[in-house]
């Protein structure tokens, strides 16, 4: 070894001072206060989890019917159609009635018509195809409806598809 260099020497234990019991003291409520902090953010943690999956399972009971409402439209469209293109008779009552059926099943379980008003609302209806404005239809106005639209519950279930005026 060479007279530069320099030879490091762990401190004796002379050397190394022992932490007193106040700074002892001081660190241990440091870490408690710590752990109590971390304690009280999961306790919120676990409340908001709680009330997170509360909510989740009323909307989900809420909207359980949603998709089935929606798959059986289809078939009140395709009744509406055949009493359209029926004549008179024992069997357009029967569809009639079997139509009527279908209608008030679904609105007891919370499915309602979207009633189409003069306004275009983009919300509740789809613009299917537009016509230009006239004196008769301004723009932003249905002209027609094409399709009825449903609500289930407080959400559209399918919009009413319109013929809107545009300029």
């Amino acid at each position: 070894m060479s007279d530069e260099e320099v030879v490091e020497e762990e401190p004796s234990v002379a050397d190394q001072e022992e932490p007193s019991v106040a700074n002892q003291l001081a660190e241990a409520l440091a870490r408690a206060e710590k752990a109590e902090a971390e304690i009280t953010y999961r306790d919120a943690d676990i409340v908001n989890l709680r009330r997170r999956a509360a909510t989740d399972k009323l909307n989900l009971m809420k909207f359980a019917g949603f998709n089935l409402a929606g798959r059986i439209l289809p078939v009140l469209d395709s009744l509406e159609r055949a009493l359209e293109g029926a004549e008179e008779g024992p069997f357009t009552e029967g569809i009639q009635l079997t139509r009527d059926n279908l209608l008030e099943a679904l609105e007891a379980e919370g499915v309602t018509p979207i009633s189409v008003q003069e306004i275009f609302d983009p919300n509740t209806m789809e613009a299917i195809t537009t016509l230009p404005a006239s004196e008769e239809h301004p723009d932003s106005t249905v002209v027609d409806t094409l399709e009825s639209g449903y609500l289930y519950k407080d959400r559209v279930l399918r919009p009413a598809r319109v013929v809107v005026a545009k300029d």
